[in-house]
């Protein structure tokens, strides 16, 4: 890669805009030129605010957005007073559109008290027409727009927002419609020195009737093994034990390759990289979830002990309106077979109650199915009608009444499930990767365990990032109070 003084000596106009990433270094040597100057003028950095909304995806869009601008020269603070506010931003849902257009009307009145500042918006929500057309109507002191396809030219939109006088032309809009490229080597900066977040794909292909994802995200392109396994080895040598492959669904890793490769046997290739310990994924659709990987898993010393297998619905004609491509008989034979090769796992699951044409019948076939599986714990959500789907355009929408009735008998199971499963550790011993110090408590940090239940325990701060064996002394519902038994 080339140094910054290489890239101070280049003429923009002759690199074309397929040279990536070499193109978006050169625009953060600019941008760094432009940060020296204010320095100067100021007597101090400019401020960045990066907020995250929605999944693991964006997290890991928000760590590059955060690495480009600390090796632009910006200090990173959590106040939204800074000189430089972004919103990567989710669309699962409406209201989370909402939110993001209240938090838009407060840094307004911010923006009046700080000459400086700029806002950008990124992320999911940008690929949406109607919110680019409400943006450019009631939010025009926003400066800058871009969408999901091209984040990778972060450095380049804010080389326009900052260095360039674009105050004449208003707001940025670079929005992309879809996109093959996967960009390499760009900087990022992790919230977590030592575990990490890696895309191994990105867009999905299964259009569920009441998801957007794919609509905002695109079709599904994976990351070359080549490309994914150097950059786990790297983030190894910088300190990393645990790795998180990321992607809508990674069962469906690799075949659009050239020369096309499984998920299964890129876990793996990772397996193999020496000096990590932990290997966690997400998320799994279950028509893509294979034989192979299910003996992948259960023979791996490194594969967590938790799979994350989202339901939806327990009943058959709901899935199908979904558009779930699997029954509830093959989801509860899957189950069983995982929960029979690997009896340690613990599985997790997301679900959705009020879909357009539920029925109290087809809520106790969903609390069926979370009684037949057991549950280690679920995510559920009351059904958000989303614009742009074709879930949205159905008939018999479900009447708040009777979605909070099914909604509340789906949640006691789940709770009553989970606790139950949670519990049958009481009194082992297990590993866990000391996360945190404990915010509630003096003297207690947060570890979890590979299946990823949470214990809390007394320690010294300097073991945060390490793997160390506890006693699982008392469950209290959805995790543990233990004690260190080693280090």
């Amino acid at each position: 890669m080339l140094n910054e003084f290489d890239l101070d000596k280049i003429d923009i106009s002759v690199i074309p805009p397929e040279t990536e990433p070499v193109r978006q270094y050169y625009f953060m040597a600019k941008c760094r030129e432009w940060v020296r100057g204010f320095e100067d003028k100021n007597g101090r950095s400019p401020s960045c605010c990066v907020t995250t909304f929605g999944c693991q995806m964006n997290a890991r869009d928000s760590e590059k957005l955060v690495g480009i601008l600390r090796r632009v020269g910006y200090q990173v603070t959590e106040s939204e007073d800074a000189d430089f506010v972004i919103f990567n931003t989710c669309t699962v849902r409406d209201n989370a559109n909402q939110r993001v257009y209240g938090r838009l009307g407060e840094l307004k009145s911010r923006k009046k008290r700080n000459p400086h500042m700029k806002i950008a918006l990124c992320g999911c929500m940008m690929q949406e027409t109607t919110v680019i057309e409400k943006l450019r109507s009631s939010y025009r002191f926003v400066d800058l727009v871009f969408g999901t396809h091209n984040i990778f030219k972060f450095a380049e939109l804010l080389y326009r927002c900052i260095c360039e006088n674009h105050n004449e032309q208003g707001m940025i809009v670079d929005i992309w419609e879809d996109t093959d490229k996967i960009v390499e080597d760009l900087p990022v900066e992790r919230k977590y020195p030592f575990k990490s977040g890696i895309n191994i794909m990105f867009g999905c292909n299964n259009f569920c009737s009441y998801c957007i994802v794919p609509y905002v995200r695109g079709r599904e392109r994976s990351r070359e093994p080549e490309e994914i396994l150097r950059e786990i080895r790297q983030l190894v040598a910088e300190g990393v034990v645990e790795v998180m492959l990321l992607g809508q669904n990674v069962n469906s890793y690799g075949k659009n390759l050239d020369t096309p490769m499984s998920f299964a046997r890129l876990l793996q290739e990772v397996e193999q990289i020496e000096g990590l310990e932990r290997i966690r994924f997400m998320t799994s659709h279950p028509k893509d979830l294979s034989d192979e990987l299910i003996q992948v898993m259960k023979e791996s010393k490194k594969i967590c002990r938790h799979l994350h297998l989202p339901l939806q619905s327990g009943s058959t004609r709901i899935l199908q309106l979904m558009n779930r491509r699997y029954t509830k008989e093959q989801y509860l034979a899957l189950a069983e077979k995982i929960r029979r090769e690997i009896p340690d796992i613990a599985i997790t699951t997301d679900i959705i109650v009020g879909f357009p044409g539920e029925t109290m019948e087809d809520v106790e076939e969903t609390i069926d199915v979370i009684r037949r599986v057991k549950y280690d714990n679920a995510f559920t959500f009351i059904y958000s009608k989303r614009t742009g789907t074709p879930a949205a355009a159905m008939e018999n929408q479900v009447s708040p009444d009777r979605v909070k009735e099914g909604f509340d008998r789906v949640l006691k199971v789940v709770q009553e499930t989970a606790r139950e499963q949670v519990s049958r550790y009481r009194g082992q011993q297990a590993q866990a990767l000391v996360e945190e110090v404990n915010a509630q408590e003096e003297g207690l940090l947060t570890g979890r365990l590979s299946n990823n239940t949470l214990v809390h325990f007394p320690g010294d701060a300097e073991l945060v990032g390490r793997i160390v064996t506890v006693s699982l002394d008392e469950c209290l519902g959805f995790y543990y109070m233990g004690h260190m038994v080693s280090q």
